[in-house]
């Protein structure tokens, strides 16, 4: 009797313990900062046993991350040819290549500024503007593309602040260290940001398309549930409410 009543203890613990949950470990291009928090929380809800944890920050420092065998499981770049160069260097699970996304960059100015987000660029009481660094930051370098589309550059040229990413980059106009920047659509359409400030969208036309992608890579069923997540219904409604354009499926 006494064996049978240890046993039946040992059974009884042995069914409420829970499986820890596996962690996935994300590497998310800045501009993804607002949507990407949102997606994660669907699907939590979903996948209980899933524990993302998320760092953002400019595509091209974690590309050479990742290169240095940083411990991602997943990289959500600004810049598909980011995850493409790794694949083709035998980083990364090859047929989880993606594209999820096309970026959109906007003129921001904050909400108490004279300034319109239109005809900023050309105000001669601007005194700094602020991009993402273009040497690696994809963002940078549209904004740099537009702004020499748009016949500015030379005339904001040493007036440039350059963020480290483009949601650093929209903290610098934020603070009041520029007048004026050119960031992200998505992280100008994000609930705690929508009401500080005015923009402007760039058009299209001024800069290359910024095709956003994502490689596995350490693959996982965990890696592989998120990733089918981001592009479906739920993730794919996400983004587009934070302004990015969606390939087709």
């Amino acid at each position: 009797m006494r064996y049978s009543c240890l046993l039946l203890c040992l059974l009884s613990a042995a069914c409420g313990r829970r499986a820890e949950p596996h962690k996935v470990t994300i590497a998310a291009a800045a501009d993804l900062n607002f949507a990407l928090d949102e997606i994660s929380l669907k699907f939590r809800a979903t996948h209980p046993d899933a524990d993302l944890q998320i760092a953002y920050g400019s595509s091209g420092n974690f590309y050479a991350q990742i290169r240095n065998q940083a411990p991602f499981d997943i990289f959500l770049s600004a810049d598909v040819e980011y995850p493409r160069k790794l694949v083709e260097e035998g980083i990364g699970a090859r047929d989880s290549l993606f594209v999820y996304a096309m970026g959109r960059i906007v003129v921001w100015v904050p909400a108490a500024s004279p300034l319109d987000p239109a005809t900023a660029l050309r105000a001669a009481s601007v005194r700094h503007v602020a991009i993402a660094n273009p040497q690696h930051a994809p963002y940078g370098r549209a904004a740099e593309a537009a702004l020499r589309s748009l016949g500015v550059y030379n005339g904001v040229a040493r007036k440039l602040v350059l963020g480290e990413n483009v949601a650093q980059t929209l903290q610098f106009v934020q603070s009041g260290a520029a007048d004026v920047g050119i960031v992200a659509l998505s992280l100008a359409l994000a609930p705690p940001v929508r009401s500080q400030g005015r923009y402007w969208e760039v058009p299209g036309t001024a800069y290359p398309k910024i095709e956003q992608g994502g490689v596995i890579l350490k693959d996982s069923k965990a890696a592989r549930e998120f990733r089918s997540f981001l592009l479906d219904e739920v993730g794919r409604r996400i983004l587009k409410k934070y302004g990015f354009s969606l390939p087709a499926n």
